[in-house]
């Protein structure tokens, strides 16, 4: 597939998986984020005292704050992404319940001023993901950018509904595999994790 037809397929396909998952019943979306919260908590012990980069949840994703927040009683410290520029890696600052917040991009909150961290495991929303561990973002590239520039390399879990598995992203020279895909169906390690 050329370059610009792999831009045109992920653009349609990025808007097709969105609107999917935005269409999840309320039933459906508690259970699953209930069973993948489960899954990191029970899949991922080492993440106790480790600094976790999490998201904000938006457009549907799964939401990381209660797995998270299971984390951070047992001594890991939060941390929320910030976008400093266009086509600049993510900046990310502790966060914890109650903190003060401000407006970011997208209108998705940002901890105000808090102590900026280094991830040393990411939980990621892929908008697609496919079984090499690819992810099909929102197109803005701050990912794929953030995990090229932290050393050592974070442990990066993607966590997304079943209903967002492809059977391939089309993987550009820029794209940089995540090393899990969790999904309300399991654990489900990549082809090469670099972590464990």
């Amino acid at each position: 597939m050329a370059p610009e037809d792999i831009k045109a397929w992920k653009a349609a396909t990025r808007k097709e998986l969105i609107a999917r998952r935005m269409a999840v019943s309320d039933a459906d979306r508690k259970a699953w984020n209930a069973a993948i919260t489960q899954l990191l908590i029970d899949g991922f012990p080492q993440l106790t005292g480790m600094t976790i980069g999490l998201y904000w949840p938006y457009q549907g994703e799964f939401d990381p704050r209660f797995a998270v927040h299971h984390f951070r009683d047992l001594g890991a410290t939060a941390a929320l992404p910030e976008v400093v520029r266009k086509a600049e890696p993510l900046r990310f600052r502790a966060w914890w319940p109650g903190v003060a917040m401000t407006t970011g991009v997208y209108d998705i909150p940002v901890p105000d001023g808090t102590d900026v961290v280094t991830p040393q495991a990411l939980i990621m929303p892929p908008v697609g993901f496919d079984a090499a561990g690819y992810r099909l973002g929102y197109g803005g590239g701050f990912y794929d950018r953030t995990l090229a520039s932290i050393q050592p390399r974070p442990l990066t879990i993607g966590v997304a509904y079943e209903l967002s598995r492809l059977d391939t992203i089309h993987p550009q020279d820029f794209d940089l595999p995540m090393d899990y895909v969790v999904t309300e169906r399991g654990i489900f390690p990549t082809q090469t994790p670099s972590a464990t």
